[in-house]
């Protein structure tokens, strides 16, 4: 491809091509080196399941299912590869596109659904998985994060020297959230307060219609340059380097060695939303040249030449990812409308009055409809 400014792939990490070739990396190959073929061939069946899913999503959004979705075609192996250097400690704040990260950290797969359904404004329990509710406005939940490591930090839970007690967090977002003023407001939180996150930017070339190169004129990563963060660009399609990159920014993190910045050079295969059309705004020789640098493709390449990918693990794979996506299916179009009380039961974690207060006009006013239905 030919590419230039924030959208060039110089300088960055790479530990195994487009090709399926592994390639040595000075300062991060040591980190690679963890990785066996047993987990490799894990994490390429958890690409697969993730994709599986996301496919099954947008099917029943054009089936009138789901009022919208946020496909994460071709951005799997940032997110599988960055998942796996995480500790259960750790705790993980989204946005709206992090999918195969929910799926890591134990979230049902079917309650992200209820967001996109209409059902729910946040569909699973943040404490049980470390994992934040998803965020749909942009690059709010920087600051969110940010506030969290260094409460993380004052609570002793950042470079104690026991391993099970230090943690660190990640804030997932993509490149168009970088223009927005509270992702920088929160980096340069994070830099003053040696606050332990991970900024991990999904640089996926689009910020819906709009290019990379109209967002930055320099790499985005080179933003954390101006608050005195260490940053690092990595090929987003590329799981092992992804998981090299952030095992290294984790570890700084929870020993109280501060912030990081990661710029995953990925791509958007597929549709911003539901909504979009990105046939009116990119062609479709870039979506070819793109298309061969398959996250999945690539690290199924690697496993065979390796003999490390069976026909039974194959088959199995496929029927995980079948079952899933089946049950994914009839679940969501089972669900019921919830009682529509409940919106006010989440919004604060202790009584507040002003809630009680719209709660109580609320009931009055349905009952208002069951009385006038009496006296006709």
């Amino acid at each position: 491809m030919d590419v230039h400014g924030p959208l060039s792939d110089e300088g960055v990490v790479r530990l195994l091509t487009h090709t399926g070739e592994r390639v040595e990396h000075p300062a991060y190959s040591r980190y690679a080196d963890e990785l066996d073929d047993a987990t490799l061939r894990l994490m390429w069946r958890e690409m697969v399941i993730v994709r599986a899913f996301d496919r099954e999503a947008t099917s029943l959004q054009r089936q009138g299912e789901l009022g919208l979705w946020v496909p994460s075609l071709g951005q799997e192996a940032a997110q599988v590869g960055s998942g796996h250097a995480l500790h259960p400690g750790d705790w993980v704040f989204p946005s709206y596109r992090e999918h195969a990260v929910a799926y890591l950290r134990g979230v049902d797969l079917a309650n992200l659904l209820r967001i996109f359904r209409g059902l729910e404004h946040g569909a699973w329990v943040p404490d049980e998985h470390n994992f934040h509710l998803y965020t749909l406005v942009i690059g709010s939940h920087t600051l969110h994060a940010t506030g969290y490591a260094m409460a993380m930090d004052r609570d002793g839970l950042v470079a104690s020297g026991d391993p099970s007690r230090d943690a660190g967090v990640v804030c997932y977002f993509g490149d168009g959230a970088t223009s927005q003023g509270d992702t920088n407001e929160a980096l340069i939180f994070a830099s003053v307060n040696n606050a332990p996150v991970v900024f991990f930017c999904q640089n996926n070339q689009w910020a819906i219609s709009e290019p990379a190169t109209r967002q930055s004129k320099v790499p985005f990563a080179q933003r954390a340059d101006g608050v005195g963060m260490p940053n690092v660009r990595v090929d987003g399609n590329d799981v092992i380097g992804s998981y090299a990159v952030t095992r290294e920014a984790m570890d700084r993190a929870r020993s109280g060695g501060g912030p990081s910045f990661i710029e995953a050079f990925t791509y958007r295969m597929g549709a911003h939303t539901t909504s979009d059309d990105p046939t009116r705004y990119r062609s479709k020789a870039e979506e070819e040249s793109w298309a061969e640098r398959d996250p999945i493709a690539r690290l199924e390449t690697y496993l065979e030449r390796r003999g490390a990918l069976s026909a039974d693990y194959r088959a199995e794979t496929t029927e995980i990812a079948r079952t899933l996506a089946a049950d994914v299916r009839v679940r969501t179009k089972a669900a019921g409308k919830p009682p529509t009380h409940e919106m006010f039961d989440h919004v604060f974690a202790e009584p507040h009055a002003t809630v009680d207060a719209d709660r109580a006009w609320f009931e009055r006013y349905e009952r208002s409809f069951l009385e006038s239905e009496g006296r006709h």
